[in-house]
């Protein structure tokens, strides 16, 4: 029999309210909680409390304060990665952000996701969508990234941005929803 777990993670119709995705999702709040109790002079066991909460991190990872998230085991960041104040990665399915990663303040990057028919919302379910985030991108503050999102390497998200859908590589986005703003060339 499947679980409600396995259920989320693959992207189906699932009932939050199970015992096994409660536990879960409390023993991520105490270890934010904890995280977020930590002062700046404590780097190391905040990096720490991050790796141990994580999927997976790269060596070197900075967050500040607050940092919040659903579960924390379905995020994984690559090397490099920074997340300004106020960050909240809804995790009920898997974030994927790649290597040197910069994430301005109070920027929202949300998998989950509900049904658009009343009835079956109102009864409790849920599902999520994957967030993949290349190399090299910066979010700017207060962006929010939508479920399902995939953002190439070497983007850029402007301020206040509302991304609902994906972008290729070398791209600055902004606005709600998000457009193309220009091309970014690289340099040789």
């Amino acid at each position: 029999m499947i679980t409600e777990k396995q259920k989320m993670l693959a992207g189906q119709y699932y009932d939050p309210s199970d015992a096994e995705l409660t536990e879960l999702r409390y023993q991520a709040r105490l270890a934010t909680e904890k995280f977020n109790r930590t002062s700046a002079h404590q780097r190391e066991e905040r990096a720490e409390i991050i790796k141990s909460l994580f999927g997976s991190t790269g060596n070197s990872l900075h967050i500040e304060s607050t940092f919040n998230c659903d579960y924390g085991g379905n995020i994984h960041v690559g090397e490099n990665f920074y997340a300004n104040f106020n960050c909240v990665i809804l995790d009920v399915a898997e974030v994927r952000i790649g290597d040197n990663c910069f994430i301005a303040p109070q920027v929202g990057i949300y998998t989950a996701t509900h049904p658009l028919d009343p009835i079956q919302r109102v009864n409790g379910i849920e599902y999520g969508k994957a967030i993949t985030i290349g190399d090299n991108c910066w979010i700017g503050g207060h962006a929010t990234i939508n479920p399902g999102v995939t953002l190439g390497n070497n983007v850029v998200v402007a301020s206040g941005a509302v991304v609902t859908k994906s972008f290729a590589d070398n791209v600055v986005i902004g606005g709600n929803p998000a457009k193309v703003i220009k091309k970014i060339p690289l340099s040789m």
